[in-house]
């Protein structure tokens, strides 16, 4: 991964708008559970990157810190040739003096060579620093952004279980107002009335079937009383003639 799409990915997460991505959710609870494990491993791969680049910036102290011991040994190397040239002048050994004074030419030219390495070396160190700090304060916004997340994923699953229970609770309550139980109670006791209603006329009609009965057989009582009477009354007028 690049140094600009690190930067990159870091600015877009940061830039991120959460409730923007939570107006198209369908399940609240399970989109931000989702959003939540992206969102992390997300902060994971900058986490990597970061390092990495981290890493890369140590590597670049530690050439700069060989570079310069090198030069200063080097520089140490060329100085001790230059004396040895000088003293073998002193002796006027003057071939074995140029050769120690190309010697410390040779260490000097390394040394110069090394200390251009080390300009470049801080160069790319002072760049690299400035982009790992962008890049660790890039990160610690993701981790803040992610705290916030998950605050707000905690917030709007707690919101969505109340509405979802005050939806319950509205629903019932308007089952109820459009089946209203008095309704229902009033034609169950109109029925039983009803039933009540028949059980009473059953009774009187079997009461007048039986108060007929008897009054039938007073009748036939009476018939037949009348009957002996009348026999007697005959009999009794023909004893007199």
């Amino acid at each position: 991964m690049t140094q600009t799409t690190i930067l990159g990915r870091i600015g877009q997460l940061v830039r991120a708008n959460i409730n923007a991505l939570l107006d198209e959710a369908e399940d609240p609870e399970r989109m931000l559970d989702q959003l939540v494990r992206d969102f992390t491993n997300n902060i994971a791969e900058a986490e990597e990157a970061v390092a990495q680049t981290v890493g890369n910036l140590r590597l670049l102290e530690d050439d700069e810190r060989e570079a310069e011991q090198a030069a200063v040994e080097w520089g140490d190397k060329a100085r001790a040739a230059s004396q040895k040239a000088d003293s073998l002048r002193g002796e006027s050994k003057t071939a074995e003096a140029e050769n120690f004074d190309s010697l410390a030419r040779v260490a000097l030219r390394r040394q110069v060579s090394l200390e251009d390495q080390i300009k470049t070396f801080k160069t790319q160190i002072a760049q690299q620093t400035e982009l790992v700090d962008k890049l660790k304060d890039g990160l610690n916004k993701m981790r803040v952004k992610r705290e916030e997340l998950v605050q707000k994923r905690d917030e709007l699953v707690s919101r969505a279980k109340m509405a979802s229970a005050q939806r319950q609770v509205q629903e019932a309550v308007r089952d109820v107002s459009v089946m209203d139980p008095s309704s229902e109670l009033n034609r169950f006791e109109e029925r039983i009335r009803r039933e009540e209603a028949m059980a009473r006329g059953m009774a009187e009609v079997s009461s007048s079937s039986i108060d007929e009965q008897f009054a039938s057989l007073d009748d036939a009582d009476t018939d037949a009383e009348v009957e002996a009477r009348l026999s007697e009354l005959k009999s009794g007028a023909s004893s007199g003639a």
